[in-house]
């Protein structure tokens, strides 16, 4: 952390990650927060993950801040049984719910996508109106998925995927991957869904901002999310043009792999981490 991850992890407990996600709240952002991790593998495991997402949820409302919490299914127990991660999501749903917050379901690889979107849709026939779902754009399927998804008015966040898939499942070019994205966006902004446009191509933002603009869709029927500790400036500025702004903020002590994408999806990043270590 001190070579340079803190610049897009918040710390590895939550007492560091709500220090940085405090300053956030003060500087006009909404935030979420990931406890980082995957793949657990007992029952025990992930229940105790809910466990901490509890704990997570009442901090959060201790400290008056306007932040919610995403999550990875797997996390919670979809690699023992799809069971296991619909009881503990509940759980952490339903806690939520009762202090007025919001949890969102990340999406996972093209294998958990069927099964992430089962458990969303049996919180939302359960009466859980509090939960929402990110969707990957590079993903041939995911227009039909958005459409599965509209009757229920759902929050869902756009993304354009970080994940390896092969070409039978997913657009390989980045042209397509955009151009799925943006026809997303405007999918569910059409159709009644929350959108939550998860990106910082800043020729995609122009795109959205223009669209809304053209269309009348007000402000508080879709924000912007950007990642902790990329593009800073291009957050501030979509702040200081009245734009609903959320920063994904993880932490925690299994920050390396998190580290390792982040700096595989863009050449900045890297450059910016290794500039840390001469420096040090």
């Amino acid at each position: 952390m001190r070579l340079g991850a803190g610049r897009f992890v918040a710390g590895t407990t939550l007492d560091e990650c709500i220090v940085v996600l405090r300053r956030l709240d003060e500087a006009g952002f909404h935030t979420n927060t990931t406890l980082l991790g995957e793949e657990i593998a007992d029952a025990d495991g992930a229940r105790g993950v809910a466990a901490e997402y509890e704990q997570i949820l009442d901090r959060i409302g201790a400290e008056g801040l306007r932040t919610n919490v995403a999550l990875k299914l797997t996390h919670l127990g979809l690699s023992v049984a799809e069971e296991t991660a619909f009881e503990n999501v509940e759980r952490v749903v339903a806690h939520a719910a009762r202090l007025g917050n919001f949890v969102r379901i990340d999406m996972e690889q093209s294998e958990l996508v069927e099964a992430t979107l089962r458990i969303y849709e049996r919180l939302r026939a359960a009466g859980h109106a509090n939960v929402g779902v990110a969707l990957q754009s590079y993903l041939f399927r995911t227009e039909g998925d958005l459409e599965r998804l509209l009757p229920l008015a759902p929050n869902v966040r756009i993304v354009k995927g970080a994940y390896l898939e092969p070409v039978s499942v997913a657009y390989p070019q980045k042209r397509d991957v955009d151009a799925a994205f943006v026809r997303l966006v405007e999918r569910g902004l059409r159709g009644g869904a929350y959108v939550a446009v998860a990106t910082h191509d800043e020729r995609i933002i122009r795109h959205v901002q223009a669209f809304t603009a053209r269309e009348g869709i007000p402000r508080d029927r879709f924000e912007f999310q950007l990642l902790y500790g990329i593009r800073p400036a291009l957050q501030r500025s979509l702040v200081a043009q009245s734009h609903n702004v959320l920063v994904a903020t993880p932490f925690g002590p299994d920050w390396y792999p998190y580290l390792m994408r982040r700096l595989a999806e863009r050449p900045a990043n890297l450059l910016f981490f290794l500039r840390s270590l001469v420096r040090r």
